[in-house]
């Protein structure tokens, strides 16, 4: 499987991460959603155990194993397929919280795209909810340690500029071609 067409999206929380997603899935690519969001989802319909605002590392652990089964599940036909996170970011959460070599294990054996694209801390549009209970000084805290991470596995970083949502996907697809 050529997994050169996987582009990762990624970044501050609360950066306007998923709103592109979305926008690409409009125009017809094929999109993956956060682990994150997913797992919270499922966890607050039941016992909510691998919460992270209750057990960051049992998070960090479904994160990786939903990255990894999202990587699996591509079509091996499908064109451009963004990602919303992915390995690479629960990997580094992992290892950040364990000292667990994740990065190593992982990072370096399941590739992406060499670009990719990092959504800016972006105050002005951060809002908290019910899946999403840290501040912005955590996110912000996490988009430095993802500024780092990438760049030590090979990957080129692009930062999202701060404009609309079409902007942005019409920012990203041309980036991909050069």
């Amino acid at each position: 499987m050529n997994f050169n067409r996987f582009v990762v999206i990624s970044g501050c929380s609360g950066g306007g991460k998923s709103t592109l997603l979305n926008e690409l899935a409009r125009r017809g690519y094929a999109t993956m959603e956060e682990p994150g969001r997913r797992i919270v989802k499922e966890e607050m319909r039941g016992a909510g155990v691998a919460l992270p605002w209750v057990n960051h590392v049992a998070f960090a652990r479904r994160a990786v194993a939903i990255a990894l089964a999202d990587r699996a599940a591509v079509s091996s036909d499908a064109g451009w397929v963004f990602f919303d996170r992915g390995l690479i970011d629960a990997a580094a959460a992992l290892q950040h919280l364990t000292g667990e070599p994740a990065l190593t294990n992982l990072g370096q054996v399941h590739r992406y795209h060499r670009r990719v694209f990092l959504a800016p801390p972006w105050p002005e549009i951060y809002v908290t909810d019910a899946e999403r209970r840290h501040g912005l000084d955590d996110a912000i805290a996490e988009y430095q340690r993802l500024l780092e991470v990438y760049p030590s596995l090979g990957y080129e970083v692009t930062i999202l500029p701060k404009v609309g949502v079409r902007e942005r996907a019409d920012f990203v697809l041309p980036a991909l071609a050069g």
